[in-house]
């Protein structure tokens, strides 16, 4: 591997390379990938990716959707459902994931609703300041749109008394009662 010449923006595919540890691993397919530089930001590192897949392309489009995989994960562990510590039996387990199953799906699919009408940016702010990406998944901001509305209803008479005392905000808090009623129409 120290032969490779590796430099942002390179991209090599190497078959059917014998991998050895001690006893070794037997023969893979190298995938070498390498982001370039882009609006000013630079991966610190290259991917090297030991896999079956046969070519460069494939390899890199099955790594990549790893990581929603890997968030998923997260929502079903400790980031949300905590499913690891339901110590459900097996047949209460395989009842207990459909369910995550058809929550998140709903979730994923308010966000998308969310994010078609425009307004995401009154249930999150979309992007971290500094940073190209976006902030938050489809999952998280349907998530939360139905949060941000029942949050809304527990404290809006606090919320008009507040805003009603500032006058420059009233646009503002009318815009987000505009949002909150389209968010509610497509649940």
């Amino acid at each position: 591997m120290s032969s490779i010449e590796i430099y942002p923006g390179v991209r090599s595919f190497y078959p059917d390379v014998k991998v050895t540890q001690k006893r070794g691993f037997g023969r893979l397919n190298l995938a070498v990938y390498w982001k370039r530089k882009y609006r000013d930001k630079q991966d610190k590192e290259a991917w090297y990716l030991l896999t079956n897949l046969p070519d460069l392309n494939t390899a890199l489009k099955i790594y990549a959707q790893r990581f929603g995989i890997e968030a998923m994960f997260k929502d079903c562990k400790t980031g949300g459902y905590n499913l690891e510590n339901s110590q459900a039996s097996p047949d209460r387990l395989v009842r207990i994931i459909f369910l995550i199953a058809l929550a998140m799906t709903s979730a994923w699919l308010q966000g998308q609703k969310i994010k078609l009408q425009r307004q995401q940016s009154y249930v999150c702010r979309s992007q971290e300041q500094g940073k190209t990406g976006k902030r938050h998944s489809d999952f998280w901001i349907g998530l939360y749109g139905f949060n941000w509305i029942e949050a809304l209803h527990e404290c809006q008479a606090w919320v008009e008394e507040l805003v009603s005392s500032i006058r420059n905000k009233q646009v503002y808090y009318q815009q987000g009662l505009r949002a909150m009623t389209l968010i509610q129409q497509s649940l």
